[in-house]
């Protein structure tokens, strides 16, 4: 049987060096891989490149690393609710690449199928079109955009099994289905590890073929940004 578990995280991410283009799903706090990002930390990585959506705030997701310096670039779609992020942007201290949400996720999924780039027509006559090649599709300039390169992604998902079939649970799923085999090293951190077979071949979201590492996680926080609710009557 295949199995393609490991230990622990610090096996998961070992071979995450310094300078290194990491792929980390999630979408703000929602379903972002907690422990594999505290790993980081203390692993004291540094001069990484990070794809992601956003990076999470000030102290907790990705913006723990921000903390630390230990990101040189940020390539994302959002840069909301992260004042350290703000302050390393406006300084010159961070390097930062903002693309659209849509063209972020196809760049991500080009990535996992291995298609090299597309033509979107998604920030054609803006800031994002600069330096890209364009062409006229129907009357509609389009621009190519490239699928992202990695050395590794990293991928939060509900349930998975010792091949690496992976189940994501609502809302959670967002960027980490695209981001699942996006990277050369595919690390899948699970609330649920199950044995073979336990898992419904109709419900898998992303198979095993797209995953090299998969371990459980522990003690999720599964924080939320901004907590919005009905006033009680």
């Amino acid at each position: 049987m295949i199995d393609k578990r490991v230990k622990n995280v610090q096996e998961a991410i070992a071979g995450i060096s310094d300078g290194m283009t990491l792929i980390v799903g999630g979408f703000g706090l929602c379903g972002i891989p907690e422990n594999s990002i505290n790993a980081l930390v203390e692993s004291n990585v540094k001069d990484i490149t990070c794809i992601s959506n956003n990076a999470g705030v000030d102290d907790f997701g990705l913006g723990l690393l921000l903390q630390k310096k230990q990101i040189k670039k940020m390539i994302a779609s959002y840069v909301g609710e992260n004042a350290e992020f703000e302050r390393q942007m406006l300084s010159g201290e961070l390097e930062v690449e903002l693309t659209p949400q849509g063209t972020l996720a196809e760049k991500c999924r080009a990535a996992q199928c291995g298609i090299p780039a597309f033509y979107t027509p998604a920030g054609y006559g803006t800031e994002v079109a600069v330096g890209k090649e364009t062409k006229d599709f129907d009357g509609k300039m389009h621009i190519l955009e490239h699928a992202y390169k990695a050395d590794f992604s990293i991928v939060k998902a509900w349930k998975g099994d010792h091949a690496g079939n992976l189940i994501f649970k609502g809302t959670a799923r967002n960027f980490n289905a695209p981001m699942a085999g996006a990277g050369k090293i595919t690390i899948a951190e699970v609330e649920e590890l199950v044995e073979p077979g336990q898992l419904d071949p109709n419900e898998i979201h992303i198979p095993g073929i797209m995953v090299q590492r998969i371990f459980q996680g522990e003690k999720f926080e599964k924080r939320i940004e901004q907590r919005t609710v009905r006033k009680r009557n």
